[in-house]
């Protein structure tokens, strides 16, 4: 039962994460820094009454007096925000296609981040799934004419995202909490800026495109509240294949709904990231069998 919950929570997280193609273009006339500066600011509303809710100013105050702990939530804030605005600033621009491909190769990114910065040892396998990733994005370079910097932004700074969250231990919601918290004064400052210059769009656009923008911050709380639930009812195995659907529904809303175009030497370029994604996962799924198979074997008998 639990697990079948897990699953429920992680498709809608990940099934919301992979709508947001549809959302974010609703919130136009504005421009990707001005949306991204609302969502900042709701969505440090959100959580702030999330902690109040769930009782967690006691685990807030703690986090807050551990200095490590906050500066590597700090390089958090200072990274999902640049994730954020570029998202906001492909979507409407009419990139999605190319915003999932970050998403695709974030995995790829963050196994060569950890052997850069940690120095982890590959498998020869993991070695032939990041080789085809680098061919793949050598080729999606020749196809648009240029390095696909709005895929590698994200899939880095997401990559980066999660490495300080990881080694900062942090729950989602205090981590969330503070990310946003450290940068709404900032985001706020810059639509007091929008406002003074006649700029801003928040109310010039009708009740409903205020309403929209306040949105945003619920939005970014209702998948990670689902994801949180998923993440402690579901194993890492089955969380790391639910990861891949968000990127899957960004690319069919980019290619069908969205009508973007898909020249041959695009769908070349992500059928070899598919296949070095599909490489890297068999032989994930492979190592978790092997370890699974040893501690049974080592088990003492009853």
């Amino acid at each position: 039962m639990e697990s079948r919950r897990g699953l429920i929570f992680g498709i809608g997280a990940y099934g919301l994460w992979g709508a947001f193609p549809l959302y974010f273009p609703l919130l136009e006339p504005g421009g990707a820094i001005e949306i991204l500066a609302h969502r900042i600011v709701w969505s440090a509303l959100v959580m702030a009454l999330l902690v109040l809710a769930l009782r967690r100013r006691a685990t807030m105050r703690d986090l807050l007096r551990d200095r490590r702990k906050t500066l590597l939530l700090v390089l958090a804030a200072a990274t999902i925000t640049f994730n954020w605005g570029t998202y906001i600033y492909g979507v409407n621009s009419e990139r999605v296609v190319e915003t999932s491909l970050g998403y695709f190769i974030n995995p790829l990114v963050t196994v060569l981040m950890g052997v850069i910065i940690l120095g982890e040892r590959l498998r020869w396998v993991q070695w032939t799934a990041l080789g085809i990733g680098f061919v793949a994005v050598a080729v999606l370079t020749w196809d648009y004419g240029r390095p696909p910097w709005i895929a590698l932004v994200l899939a880095f700074s997401f990559g980066t995202y999660g490495l300080a969250k990881k080694t900062a231990g942090v729950g989602a919601i205090e981590s969330l909490a503070l990310e946003t918290a450290l940068i709404a004064p900032f985001a706020l400052c810059f639509l007091a800026w929008l406002g003074t210059t006649g700029d801003a769009h928040f109310g010039s656009e009708g009740i409903g495109h205020v309403l929209l923008l306040m949105s945003s911050g619920v939005v970014t709380a209702i998948p990670l509240l689902l994801f949180s639930g998923a993440a402690t009812r579901l194993t890492m195995t089955s969380l790391g294949l639910l990861q891949y659907l968000a990127p899957i529904l960004q690319f069919a809303l980019g290619v069908t709904v969205l009508g973007e175009h898909m020249p041959p030497g695009r769908w070349i370029g992500f059928a070899l990231v598919w296949l070095a994604l599909s490489v890297f996962t068999w032989d994930a799924l492979r190592e978790r069998r092997r370890q699974f198979a040893l501690v049974v074997e080592t088990a003492p008998a009853c």
